[in-house]
């Protein structure tokens, strides 16, 4: 029984392209390099905003990262006003959050987004309260992929592994998920394609947040350990 699913932030929840190529953007601006264009930030983030910024400085050209012990703060100064510009919930998303709450499974948030932007972020758009925990990158807890963010939300919410369900688009969350022993859902509406997701197998593909309500969900009644559906 599915008690929990666990949802990546960017590019799974919330689509919040705009927000940060802008703000990857005005932080270059102020260094004198080159933008970076959305293609490349949807490759650039997922891992945390120092890897982010690594990457976009070396496609602008700082290859030796000279600028990054700079760009780093002001990149988060520009980011806490910033980070919600255009933000919005990928289509079907709201509805699936009700849909869950009302047959009582328990929502949590992960993500590798800071975790002062993470609350911003989920609180204004969907309420404060809203989701029963919400997680961003901390002090004292390692990013994903250490499975380390998981297993202190199924602890929080006293939920067993195998009661959990994790969402995510990118490479960094199949391995978060899998490697914290969940059913992994990739999901292609956000910032990476399905062919990175497949390369980890995960127990389910989907093209939209309806599928986890209409297949997902009835499947894993019968079948919980499904492989790359």
């Amino acid at each position: 029984m599915i008690r929990c699913c666990i949802f990546d932030l960017d590019g799974t929840l919330l689509n919040t392209l705009k927000a940060l190529t802008y703000t990857t953007n005005l932080a270059l601006a102020e260094l004198g390099c080159r933008p970076v264009d959305e293609g490349h930030i949807k490759q650039f983030v997922g891992d945390g905003y120092k890897k982010q910024m690594e990457r976009a400085l070396r496609y602008a050209g700082d290859e030796k990262l000279e600028h990054l012990e700079e760009i780093l703060p002001l990149y988060q100064e520009l980011f806490a006003k910033h980070c919600l510009y255009q933000v919005a919930p990928y289509d079907g998303i709201p509805q699936l959050l009700a849909c869950l709450k009302a047959r009582g499974i328990l929502i949590a948030v992960l993500s590798n987004k800071p975790h002062a932007r993470t609350l911003e972020n989920i609180e204004t758009v969907f309420g404060k309260g809203y989701f029963d925990y919400i997680g961003g990158e901390q002090p004292g807890i390692p990013k994903k992929p250490d499975p380390a963010g998981v297993r202190l939300i199924l602890n929080t919410l006293h939920v067993q592994p195998e009661e959990c369900l994790y969402f995510g688009d990118t490479n960094t969350d199949m391995q978060t998920g899998l490697g914290a022993g969940l059913v992994t859902v990739g999901v292609t509406w956000g910032f990476r394609g399905r062919e990175e997701l497949e390369a980890f197998h995960p127990s389910y593909i989907i093209s939209h947040p309806r599928e986890i309500w209409e297949r997902v969900l009835p499947d894993m009644q019968h079948a919980p350990l499904k492989r790359n559906r």
